[in-house]
């Protein structure tokens, strides 16, 4: 029988050098059952097939650069195919004649100068209904705020002016308290003489405003009786109380444009003068409101304005006053705005009023003379007769494969350094991204996707490869172009930049759509920068310059939406995983991990807990976490095509393996769950990455219990000769980190989960045990795992451990018995 077996490998060893190993017949025996030893050592040569296939497909092959070379350059250079020879700028070797009459259009000057007039064109002015009320209404309410603080201090003034002057009573009324009773003290004694200059010393070194105010005073006395004088005394003494109070009040208001000094000013006026300015200040706002207020009017200018509106009736202080107090009001204000639809009617209007440019000639004349500069007028008059001598411009077609060749090298460097050995369809699909950036150039829209470029590039490869290639198309494209339209050019990158950074980071699609609004942001705000610095015309309105700049923000925006949108699509059909969708497979409602813990609890468990130690020891090393976690997840799903098969299902029942008693046979059971879980994944759309994991977290691990087993059984029956290699699983071994710590982490879980009362030193040695025989044995050579981190994971695994079987309180028996009433 052995002999048989032996033979029968053999055979298929052979078979192998002249079978075509493809994918569609792997999928037909991974998808048939497999109960003998033969099928399963043709099973391993596939599964050796395909690993040698995998690795080819990593190898970048010359044949792919070259074609994205070639492509790439292709699009480039598009303008180069047939370029004239003799174009504006250039000189003319000879002197070219007009072979006939001709009438051009020069439609490239003509759209320059309809150009300068849209962005050139002044602004119209609309007054905004709403702001100029605002500013009425607070004018209005600052002198209702007036006239409130005038009550309080009426009646005013307290005689006659023409009997005392009405700057005498205000005087009085404004007088501290230490003055108003000098004038009362004064007023008792009757020392008021004929002469002032005779009053005694102490009255006579008062102030001269003071002197004129008794002066006044004393003229009033000798007018009026003594109880009429006294009443004037007590009038006055009330009415600075009122003034005082009103004074207070309004020292309390805070108003931003009724200050004190313009109040106290606005106070001390009679009630006609009062009425005349308040009317005044209410015509000379309508006025002004009317005429309308733009935006950015220089302080001077606006008090220009107010001096030529204010009415002249009006007393001069009263005159100075109100300028203030409307000026407080209208500074830093406006109500004249830009009518946007307006302006861009007119500007358009203008604009197509400009006349076309005509550039004509005569049979016989001279277009231009030889050893002279040719003109764009120049350039019409030769392109339209034919003589621009227009053809293949070898020398920018060779710049353009410098250019193309320096790129993709750069972007290969990069590549080699910073991802993963990439497949075929990966390199296809960057060409494809890449190509389309300057094909859309070639088109002159403007709206470059740079920014679905950088979402996509930076969700399937990562930031650095994204930002790297929105570089790299950003100066390819601007080359291709021609001419540089840097408001689109820096706009457009810094877009695909923000997204090349942000959209490897995130990790939810409703992430993913607010980076879209905000590269719409930025792409739109840095247009609108750009354009105001370097624009045609000094003078250039933002207005006019503000609706593209919304238009270029919203293209990003929309490039970003389209790529979102994509997205799904594409993974499908290039076998990519982004970190959302990692996100999305490791949704334990997935319908395989449903499966796997309803059918195989006893696996789920082991795969929660090596998940647990498989993504702390990714951490620690920088790997891809996400993909740790959900590679682990789906590495154990073969065994549902078997759960009893494997001791940790089985929940004490008799073990299936014992009532088989045949190593051979319970060797294909557990190493069928590889073969079986690949068909499950691919049934069930689990990507590359992710199907990976199922063959590489096993290697080609010595299936050592049966091994042994079958060795014993050997020798009892007199038979040495043992294949180690039939009870070895049939590979991979792990082609990556993740991977390979997801094997070590699998391999420690067993051993770790029957510690019970171990100390952590018990633990650490039994899986430096465990690390040491998976090196010695190979399985981590081509895992890119080095020696020296091993102690590290060692630690990690340690750590998780722990956390898992803590220390307890031990609860007091009593705390579990019963407890009487």
């Amino acid at each position: 029988m052995k002999k048989l077996q032996f033979f029968t490998q053999s055979l298929d060893k052979w078979r192998k050098n002249y079978q075509n190993f493809g994918f569609s017949l792997l999928r037909k025996i991974d998808a048939s059952p497999m109960p003998h030893k033969s099928q399963s050592n043709h099973t391993s040569n596939f599964f050796q097939k395909l690993h040698s296939s995998s690795s080819l497909r990593k190898i970048h092959p010359p044949m792919m650069w070259g074609l994205a070379i070639i492509s790439l350059t292709s699009v480039i250079s598009y303008r180069f195919y047939n370029q004239p020879k003799l174009a504006v700028g250039t000189v003319s070797p000879v002197t070219i004649i007009a072979p006939g009459d001709g009438t051009f259009e020069d439609f490239k000057t003509t759209e320059e100068k309809r150009k300068e007039v849209r962005t050139g064109i002044i602004p119209v002015l609309q007054r905004d209904v709403k702001l100029t009320s605002q500013l009425e209404l607070t004018v209005k309410e600052a002198l209702v705020s007036m006239q409130q603080l005038r009550n309080i201090s009426n009646p005013f003034p307290v005689a006659s002016v023409q009997q005392l002057p009405l700057p005498t009573q205000q005087n009085l009324r404004a007088f501290s308290e230490q003055d108003w009773q000098k004038v009362l003290n004064v007023a008792k004694v009757q020392l008021i003489p004929n002469d002032i200059d005779n009053f005694p010393e102490k009255i006579s070194k008062l102030s001269p405003d003071f002197k004129k105010v008794l002066t006044e005073l004393k003229d009033y006395r000798q007018t009026t009786t003594g109880t009429e004088f006294q009443t004037f005394l007590e009038k006055m003494s009330q009415a600075r109380q009122r003034y005082s109070k009103a004074k207070s009040i309004l020292s309390g208001v805070r108003s931003p444009y009724l200050s004190l000094e313009i109040a106290v000013a606005f106070l001390n006026l009679d009630e006609p003068t009062w009425k005349n300015t308040q009317k005044a200040l209410l015509n000379t706002t309508e006025k002004i409101l009317i005429q309308g207020i733009p935006a950015g009017i220089p302080n001077n200018l606006l008090q220009d304005v107010l001096e030529i509106q204010f009415d002249p009736s009006i007393p001069f202080s009263s005159k100075i006053m109100g300028q203030k107090l409307l000026m407080s009001v209208f500074q830093n204000q406006h109500n004249l705005t830009v009518d946007r639809e307006e302006t861009k009617r007119q500007a358009e209007q203008a604009a197509q009023a400009v006349e076309p440019v005509i550039v004509e000639i005569q049979e016989g004349d001279v277009i231009v003379k030889a050893n002279e500069t040719i003109s764009q007028a120049d350039f019409i008059l030769l392109d339209s007769f034919g003589l621009s001598r227009r053809g293949i411009n070898w020398l920018g077609l060779g710049i353009s494969v410098i250019l193309v060749a320096g790129g993709v090298t750069v972007f290969c460097m990069v590549t080699r350094h910073v991802h993963r050995p990439m497949r075929r369809r990966d390199h296809f699909l960057l060409c494809l991204l890449s190509f389309s950036t300057p094909f859309l150039a070639i088109f002159n829209l403007g709206y470059t996707n740079l920014p679905a470029v950088g979402l996509l590039t930076s969700s399937f490869y990562g930031p650095t490869l994204a930002v790297t290639q929105v570089l790299l198309l950003s100066g390819l494209s601007t080359f291709t172009a021609g001419t540089v339209n840097w408001s689109y050019v820096l706009a457009g990158t810094a877009g695909g930049l923000l997204a090349g950074v942000m959209a490897g980071r995130l990790r939810s699609r409703d992430e993913l759509a607010r980076l879209g609004g905000g590269v719409g942001i930025v792409q739109g705000g840095l247009y609108f920068l750009i354009y105001l610095i370097i624009a045609p015309v000094a003078g250039t309105i933002w207005s006019a310059v503000l609706p593209g700049a919304i238009i270029y923000g919203l293209s990003g925006f929309l490039w970003s939406v389209m790529a979102l949108g994509i997205s799904p699509y594409l993974e499908r059909f290039f076998d990519l995983v982004t970190p959302i969708r990692l996100v999305e497979l490791a949704n334990p409602n997935c319908p395989l991990l449903k499966r796997l813990s309803t059918e195989t609890p006893g696996t789920f468990q082991h795969t929660l807990f090596v998940a647990c130690l498989a993504e702390a020891a990714a951490r620690e090393l920088h790997c891809n976490v996400e993909l740790v976690r959900t590679g682990t997840l789906y590495h154990d799903i073969g065994k549902m095509h078997d759960p009893l098969g494997f001791i940790e299902n089985q929940m004490g029942a008799p073990n299936k393996h014992d009532e088989i008693n045949d190593p051979w046979q319970s060797v294909e059971i557990i190493k069928k769950h590889v073969a079986e879980g690949l068909v499950m994944a691919r049934k069930y759309g689990l990507p590359r990455v992710i199907r990976n994991f199922i063959p590489e977290h096993q290697g080609q691990l010595l299936i050592s219990y049966f091994y042994y087993q079958a060795k014993q059984q050997a020798e009892k029956d007199g038979e040495k000769l043992i294949c180690e290699e039939e009870f070895r699983y049939e590979g991979p071994t792990p082609q990556s980190r993740e991977t390979g710590i997801v094997m070590l982490a699998d391999g420690c879980e067993a051993a770790l989960r029957s510690l019970k009362e171990a100390t952590p030193e018990t633990a650490l040695a039994m899986i430096h045990k465990i690390f040491k025989a998976r090196w010695r044995d190979n399985q981590l050579k081509d895992s890119g795992i080095k020696y020296e981190e091993l102690p590290i994971i060692a630690e990690v695994f340690v750590k998780v451990w722990q956390q898992f079987h803590h220390q307890r309180i031990v609860y007091p028996k009593a705390a579990l018995e019963p407890q009487g009433k």
